[in-house]
């Protein structure tokens, strides 16, 4: 795969700060008390309906396989001790499915009557933003680990929720810098993203983005279409009709795929240069069916993206040696939010002395954590330690015929401080003001 000069001086520097960073946690979670028992862990995603197969089912995959490695004490170090604080974690799968009523509901039964006691889970932002003041009503240890909308932390603060993965922030900022890098003269660009809160805010952020990057290109009317439409039979003949140079889109899911074929059909990738933000996860999905020179975006360095190192390489083998298909970003930002579970009930039972820790001692735990997790490192850095930013990565689709596999090419790297706001900032007032304080290089 091939990469800027810069991204590959960054990526060595980078390597030596993850090492230091995994030096630093080796130290913070080394075994001190421990308790004895189980921890009840519900796990949620969409494990039904038109999210599973690309979203919900490799996340699911992802906590099989750590949750077995962590109770086994085989993942690689710093994570080497058995379990989570020396508690087996019992793993209660939840399916997300059926929108956000059920979702709370399954949320309290979860506690109330199964006695789950911590929780990772939530695809969509629509779960996340009514899942949060429920645990914090419950006082009850949740970490988000893939939902992106900025308003949770933003709009609130929170004792128990966690979000071990950055927000849709990054992926917009990131997303208008690899445009700016790579087709500066750009004349105008349009957007087609789902009609709530992910869409309308990945729109705004894209938008807002661009504008302060490159200011003569013309903002064309978003289409949002509705969440698990399916058809864009319309959107496309409108987006034909209008052409224009750059198409951004947040799309997920059985959505993403939908679009793409049914666009590709038509030719539009020939029309217009797509970026999508979630498009990692159809790499391997689509396959050739996924048209080359497409902008893909894996919500963080993730899949593709990831950066060599000794868990990742566990991570990637295992995967596929188990699921006979390479880890997407779903499967890491699952991995990744249980690695943040296991780092606070670690540091949570030396608090508790050997007693079983609370939601809120793991709270403690996690707060303000800086972690390095499989391809790339976490920071707990806004929202009071609770909300997590990273590097991102994008880069152009490329099927290689030869090999029959997916690829990416002409990858940039955009590190986490260049794409993520400052702690106290909110997103939209940082973007609009030229995203002061950015540290590119």
């Amino acid at each position: 795969m091939k990469s800027t000069i810069a991204t590959k001086s960054r990526g060595g520097r980078a390597r030596l700060l993850g090492l230091a960073a995994a030096a630093t946690l080796a130290a913070t979670i080394a075994p001190g008390a421990t308790a004895q028992g189980s921890l009840k862990v519900g796990i949620v995603g969409f494990y039904t309906g038109a999210a599973a197969g690309p979203f919900g089912i490799p996340a699911r995959n992802a906590a099989e396989l750590v949750i077995e490695a962590m109770n086994a004490g085989k993942v690689p170090a710093p994570y080497q001790s058995a379990g989570a604080g020396g508690l087996q974690i019992d793993a209660v799968y939840i399916d997300e499915s059926g929108g956000t009523a059920k979702v709370v509901t399954d949320y309290r039964n979860a506690v109330q009557r199964q006695g789950v006691e911590a929780f990772v889970g939530y695809i969509s932002s629509g779960s996340c933003l009514a899942i949060a003041p429920v645990a914090e009503e419950l006082a009850t240890f949740t970490i988000l680990f893939d939902c992106g909308t900025p308003r949770i932390f933003e709009d609130a603060s929170y004792t128990y929720v966690f979000r071990t993965a950055a927000t849709a922030t990054m992926d917009g900022v990131g997303a208008a810098r690899y445009v700016a890098a790579k087709f500066p003269d750009i004349k105008n660009y349009q957007g087609i993203n789902q009609n709530y809160a992910w869409g309308q805010d990945s729109w705004r952020d894209f938008e807002l983005a661009m504008k302060a990057l490159l200011p003569n290109a013309k903002s064309e009317d978003s289409l949002f279409p509705k969440l698990f439409a399916g058809q864009y039979g319309a959107e496309i003949s409108s987006l034909s009709v209008k052409r224009p140079n750059v198409l951004h889109s947040s799309l997920w899911g059985g959505d993403l795929e939908s679009f793409v074929l049914q666009s590709s059909a038509r030719a539009l990738n020939r029309q217009t240069t797509m970026i999508l933000t979630t498009g990692e996860t159809t790499m391997f999905r689509l396959g050739s069916k996924l048209p080359d020179g497409i902008i893909l975006g894996a919500r963080g360095p993730y899949g593709v993206y990831a950066r060599d190192s000794e868990l990742n390489t566990w991570f990637r083998n295992a995967y596929q040696d188990r699921f006979a298909t390479p880890p997407t970003y779903p499967s890491y930002q699952m991995a990744q939010a249980l690695l943040g579970l296991k780092i606070a009930y670690d540091k949570a039972a030396t608090a508790a002395g050997g007693s079983k820790p609370t939601s809120a001692q793991a709270a403690d735990g996690l707060a303000g954590a800086e972690y390095e997790a499989f391809g790339t490192t976490v920071k707990m850095a806004l929202g009071n330690g609770r909300q997590a930013i990273t590097e991102t990565a994008y880069g152009l689709s490329k099927f290689d015929k030869e090999t029959g596999t997916a690829t990416i090419t002409d990858i940039i790297r955009f590190p986490a401080e260049c794409v993520n706001p400052p702690d106290g900032a909110k997103s939209v007032e940082w973007i609009q003001g030229g995203m002061q304080g950015a540290k590119c290089d």
